[in-house]
C-alpha cells in the first residue's frame, strides 16, 4: 500500500477527522482512508452504503411539465387497497 502526503488542509477539515477518529476510536490514517473510498465510490464507511455519483448528471433534467406528469402517474401507484391488506 502507498504513503500519501496531504499538505495544507484547512483547519476545520483536520477538526473533523480527528473527531471521526476520535469517535470510532481508530486512527486518523483509517479515517481519511476510508474517507477517501467513500468519495471514490469504492467502499462504504462503517454501517452506510457506498455513496455512487453515476446518475448526478440526471438530477434537475426535468422540466416543470414533465415532473408534474411523472407525479401524477404515480400518484395511481401510491394507492392503498384495502382488500389486499385483510
Amino acid at each position: 500500500m502507498s504513503a500519501v502526503t496531504l499538505r495544507n488542509l484547512s483547519p476545520e477539515v483536520v477538526r473533523i477527522i480527528r473527531k471521526r477518529a476520535a469517535e470510532r476510536k481508530t486512527s486518523i490514517n483509517k479515517v481519511v482512508a476510508g474517507i477517501l473510498e467513500e468519495g471514490l465510490g469504492l467502499a462504504g464507511s462503517g454501517d452506510r452504503p457506498a455513496v455512487h455519483h453515476d446518475l448526478d448528471h440526471f438530477a434537475g433534467r426535468w422540466t416543470k411539465k414533465e415532473a408534474d406528469a411523472f407525479n401524477r402517474d404515480l400518484a395511481g401507484q401510491r394507492h392503498i387497497d384495502p382488500e389486499l391488506w385483510r
